[in-house]
């Protein structure tokens, strides 16, 4: 799917014909500049989508598109995989949220962990939090998906430790993991959770909640990266491994 991707709120009541308006008919029109006979994809960003072609445009942000005769609707993929993403500080939680959804991971879980520099209170956690959803839907047009991941509400430990020991597999990146993540048993199906930790490090004794959940300490490699850079690497390693890149 190489065509540039719009999102739509619905796409039930779709005709054979459609008017996109608004910030995505402006984007279409003023920044893409879309001319009459490009293909379009618009998608809900929840699987359904329906492949178009660019009438016509009106003025700065109305784009017709026609030929929208098939709905289709993308299966979830299997095995899913989550990543519980430690709070990291200044806008590296956004890129971290962009590399994840490009390379392809189906929830993202905000994780409020104890070593976190940044804490999200408030009307200042949800204006963040309101950033990592813009950011995952911007990022999953960008990469032409229509499934984009969900970003879920900022978990407490304990919480991620009910989300892990109701996985198929579990995993933390840690330094004091015994197995590499690139040789664990990973499940045909199923959901898949791995838990990335904050700069300062994830605590003993989060460690040991996530061990009693059935977590396993995996080591990525050699190196050690950023917050912002594990989850991606780890979930790139996952999406080979499980063949969903095959």
């Amino acid at each position: 799917m190489t065509a540039p991707v719009f999102v739509v709120g619905q796409l039930e009541a779709i005709g054979p014909e459609f008017v996109l308006d608004g910030p995505e008919g402006r984007h279409a029109v003023s920044v893409k500049r879309l001319r009459p006979g490009e293909d379009v994809v618009l998608t809900d960003g929840r699987g359904r989508w329906a492949e178009g072609v660019v009438k016509a445009t009106e003025g700065k942000d109305r784009l017709v598109v026609t030929d929208l005769e098939t709905v289709v609707e993308e299966p979830e993929e299997s095995p899913r995989i989550t990543v519980v993403q430690a709070l990291p500080k200044g806008d590296r939680g956004e890129l971290a949220v962009e590399t994840m959804t490009e390379v392809g991971v189906d929830a993202i879980v905000p994780w409020a962990a104890s070593r976190c520099i940044t804490q999200w209170r408030g009307e200042r956690g949800q204006k963040a939090l309101g950033k990592w959803r813009a950011t995952a839907r911007e990022a999953g047009k960008q990469s032409r998906r229509v499934r984009f991941p969900e970003v879920a509400d900022a978990a407490t430990t304990k919480q991620v430790a009910a989300l892990l020991a109701a996985a198929d597999f579990a995993a933390v990146l840690h330094e004091s993991g015994g197995e590499p993540l690139a040789t664990a048993d990973l499940p045909a199906e199923g959901e898949i959770v791995l838990v990335v930790g904050p700069e300062g490090g994830i605590s003993p004794e989060e460690l040991a909640q996530f061990a009693q959940a059935g977590a396993s300490a995996c080591v990525l490699g050699r190196t050690v990266l950023r917050t912002s850079t594990a989850g991606t690497a780890a979930a790139a390693l996952l999406m080979g491994r499980t063949g969903r890149w095959s």
